[in-house]
């Protein structure tokens, strides 16, 4: 017997405004829409078992909306409205609800409330979804309330809607993506090279093989090139608005707008030739270190008008403003970076050179040397005999007392090792205008916790061929004259390996591109409904779109990346080559300690480590904060797992770690190391190291980049010619002025203003960020027990950050601040700030790989 009553509900929405700002017609359209009687309509889905056959209400549409949207130049804010269900009380309580637009446009649909459901109280379905027209669907749009079921405990009435959108989200694999389809899908990185421009604009398809291995990209299903039928067609480079990601992935209307400077400053694939063609000599050369330190003084003038009216001519003038300043036309002037805040030479010191390498922008690649000289572990057939020509004559006077066998035995040696990763490459990145080496730096651990570089091995390939092996020199440190200047010099060249490698790897490989993948199989196998979903979605946020603006602007052939940093045309081929090693477990921060020798296991500490160098920043805060993560992540877990049976029996998880594994990364699929996901333990170390990526690794090298870097002779991206040979002009200039000697060798100006431009874009937190430990709706769940378990992890976290501040005014550990004064606050997690306020803060964790 039917019990009808009527149940109030609320819905928030907000009309479209993603760089649509005031939508006019769209608005008038969906006006006359409502008042044809084609609104918006809703029908609720009943969660319980019912007498009642049919689990689907009666049709309800928005109320006044005419009334509700007064103006017809609405911008992007939230809009409320009130709607009315006739509702059947045996059919228990809604789960689900389907929506349909009958407008001519567009909506984001934010939430939907029911006041009261007879005998249960109030409902609450987030949606954070935009929504298309009716016509634009082959499909109903569908929204779950926001409780948490494994696929076994879903009721039976939601069953097959969980299963029907799963397959809606996976798509069919074919044909263009326009921007309504909510399509998650893998592709091969086919998409960096424009063929069709000429042979020059060419690249290489990353992934698909064994040859260039690598993660998966989303699909946009864009048509191949008339050249290459391999490689996809791209885009204009200014229609960074038609880039196709499901349309839930894309910016926020606050964050997308703030990205727009990011497109500005990466338009230099149109604008570098005209620059080059019309800046002279003096315009692209820093001549004095006081000419670097002008661009933070907004001292650089363009050299003439009719550069500023041919860079006008070039792109819009309201993006070209962001290039180029109205106050007596400066050039890019740009905030002070931390590193030279204090002093404008700490940086130049050995002691601070070596202290980057623990608490800087990379602070993962160091580690314990465990053989000397060291060895290589490159195919000796292909590239020869590349063992390290450092000698013991080399550094056994600087061991501060100790042998060679002691310091190792007494683990006090480390090496800072780029050679492997470059030497197969070298020969070509310097068959262009690029000159560097493949660099090995040795450091020694000091009784003061701070570590001094002993020496520095710059390698080429054999003339005769790189199966001969490698050619090699030493240089050790000097504090006087001619051979302090070639030190200074090594270090430079170091510092251009290590600023390649950390974009290219640490940076983009290792965070990005690896966890892209994971977004795309968590959207494709785990239904909105799962547990698993509900805990990694937030660490998802908006890393799509900012995969797909880098593939655009920024690692495509010509792009800003291309520009700026050494490797140059080759630099996404190599990242290719570094990812035959990537081993998911040894992503997991205990796991990266113990491979590099940085910790050993010690139960008596700890986190079960027990650090080699005490005062390592990075591994000190990193610890602390993993193991919040894990212990929210294993209580999270345990809550919907009771035990490893119910792991291997969630058929929705199974499948999703499948897909990860064979086609998210099904280059590396026949790896031994992947785990079997069959125990909670399992489940809960990759979940972990999930969620390690995406938050506060991503934040550790990403965040400090414009701090560090900012100042580009810190961390010079380019080599432009070798170290000077005795005898020869470069050597004399290298006596007679040093400085502009070594500011030849480094980055040029122009290299150096788009550079910095880009730096200081990737290095602002947004002003809607969400960081670890926060959450974007306290409601995101209704299961309470969760609810509770994220606030511990919140309270934790706001620990970790007041041991921070006390680790950061403790003067015992050098390494906190260094010679140039700058605290380690790259993971501090900023969870007590709820300010919005963003900024180069060089400080916070955001939940999600985000910019």
């Amino acid at each position: 017997m039917e019990r009808r009553r009527e149940v109030r509900g609320r819905v928030t929405l907000m009309k479209k405004g993603i760089l649509d700002f005031h939508d006019i017609k769209a608005n008038i359209l969906d006006r006359i829409h409502e008042l044809l009687g084609r609104g918006v309509s809703l029908q609720l889905i009943s969660a319980t078992s019912s007498p009642n056959p049919a689990p689907i209400g009666e049709v309800a549409y928005l109320e006044k909306w005419v009334s509700t949207i007064s103006s017809l130049t609405t911008p992007a804010t939230d809009v409320e409205f009130s709607i009315t269900f006739d509702w059947d009380e045996t059919m228990g309580v809604p789960g689900a609800f389907i929506i349909k637009n009958h407008h001519h446009s567009q909506f984001y649909l934010k939430s939907l409330t029911i006041e009261h459901i007879p005998g249960h109280g109030p409902v609450k379905f987030l949606c954070n979804s935009w929504v298309y027209p009716v016509h634009r669907y082959a499909y109903d749009r569908l929204f779950f309330a926001n409780k948490a079921y494994l696929p076994c405990e879903t009721p039976e009435p939601l069953r097959r809607f969980r299963e029907e959108e799963l397959k809606v989200l996976r798509g069919k694999g074919f044909g263009r993506l326009k921007e309504w389809d909510r399509v998650y899908d893998y592709a091969t990185y086919n998409d960096l090279g424009s063929p069709d421009n000429g042979p020059n604009s060419a690249r290489p398809v990353l992934g698909g093989g064994s040859q260039l291995p690598y993660p998966r990209r989303g699909r946009t299903g864009r048509p191949h090139t008339k050249t290459d039928p391999k490689t996809e067609s791209r885009l204009p480079l200014l229609c960074v608005t038609k880039i196709y990601v499901p349309r839930d992935e894309q910016f926020g209307p606050v964050k997308f707008s703030d990205f727009l400077a990011y497109a500005v400053k990466s338009v230099s694939q149109v604008m570098l030739p005209e620059i080059t063609s019309l800046c002279d000599k003096t315009f692209n050369e820093f001549d004095t270190f006081e000419d670097v330190l002008r661009i933070y003084k907004g001292c650089i003038k363009l050299p003439s008008d009719s550069l500023v009216k041919k860079l006008r001519e070039l792109v819009p003038y309201e993006l070209v403003r962001e290039l180029i300043r109205n106050d007596g036309e400066r050039f890019l002037k740009f905030p002070v970076p931390d590193v030279i805040k204090e002093s404008k030479r700490a940086w130049r010191t050995d002691e601070e050179f070596a202290r980057e390498m623990l608490a800087g922008v990379n602070p993962v690649i160091i580690q314990l040397l465990q053989d000397f000289p060291p060895v290589s572990k490159l195919d000796p057939n292909a590239y020869g005999d590349q063992t390290s020509s450092i000698r013991a004559t080399d550094i056994e006077n600087s061991l501060d007392g100790l042998t060679l066998n002691e310091a190792i035995h007494e683990k006090k040696l480390f090496i800072l090792d780029h050679h492997d990763a470059l030497m197969p490459y070298i020969s070509r990145i310097n068959s262009t205008n690029t000159k560097t080496y493949a660099s090995r730096t040795l450091l020694f651990l000091q009784d003061d916790g701070t570590l001094k570089p002993l020496a520095i091995e710059l390698s080429l390939p054999h003339p005769q061929g790189e199966q001969h092996g490698a050619v090699s020199k030493v240089f050790v440190p000097a504090k006087e004259g001619t051979a302090a200047s070639v030190w200074q010099l090594a270090k430079a060249y170091v510092a251009v390996n290590d600023s390649g490698y950390h974009q290219l790897v640490s940076h983009w490989l290792h965070s990005h591109a690896v966890i892209e993948p994971f977004v795309i199989a968590t959207h494709r196998q785990l239904s909105i409904l799962h547990p698993i979903y509900k805990l990694l979605k937030p660490h998802f946020k908006d890393t799509m779109h900012i995969n797909a603006l880098a593939r655009h602007t920024l690692i495509n052939a010509g792009g800003v990346l291309e520009k700026t940093v050494f490797p140059g045309k080759f630099s996404m081929e190599m990242s290719a080559f570094t990812y035959k090693s990537w081993v998911f477990p040894d992503q997991a921060l205990p796991a990266d300690l113990l491979k590099r020798g940085m910790a050993v296991q010690d139960s008596s500490y700890r986190h079960g480590l027990k650090l080699v160098i005490e005062d390592y920043p990075y591994a000190v805060d990193g610890l602390e904060i993993w193991e919040a993560i894990e212990t929210w992540v294993t209580e999270y877990c345990n809550l919907y797992y009771t035990s490893n049976e119910m792991v291997e029996e969630d058929d929705e998880l199974q499948n999703w770690w499948k897909e990860v594994r064979n086609e998210g990364h099904g280059d590396l699929k026949d790896r031994t190391w992947w785990v079997e996901m069959k125990t909670r333990e399992e489940l809960i170390q990759s979940c972990t190291i999930i969620i390690w990526l995406a938050s506060a690794f991503h934040a550790a090298v990403n965040f400090g980049q414009y701090p560090y870097a900012g100042y580009l002779p810190n961390r010079p991206t380019v080599s432009r010619r070798f170290m000077p040979e005795l005898g020869t002009p470069e050597y004399e200039e290298l006596k007679l002025n040093p400085d502009l000697a070594f500011l030849k060798t480094i980055t040029a100006q122009f290299q150096t203003l788009l550079g910095v431009s880009l730096i200081e874009i990737l290095s602002r937190h947004s002003t809607e960020e969400v960081y670890l430990g926060q959450s974007e709706n306290t409601e995101w769940t209704l299961d309470v027990e969760p609810l509770k378990a994220f606030d511990r992890f919140s309270e934790k976290l706001m620990e970790i950050e007041s041991n921070i501040s006390k680790r950061n005014k403790d003067e015992r550990l050098k390494n906190r601040n260094g010679r140039v004064k700058v605290p380690y606050t790259l993971l501090y997690p900023n969870t007590s700030d709820h300010s919005k306020e963003g900024g180069l803060t060089g400080k916070g964790i955001p939940n999600s790989i985000s910019i």
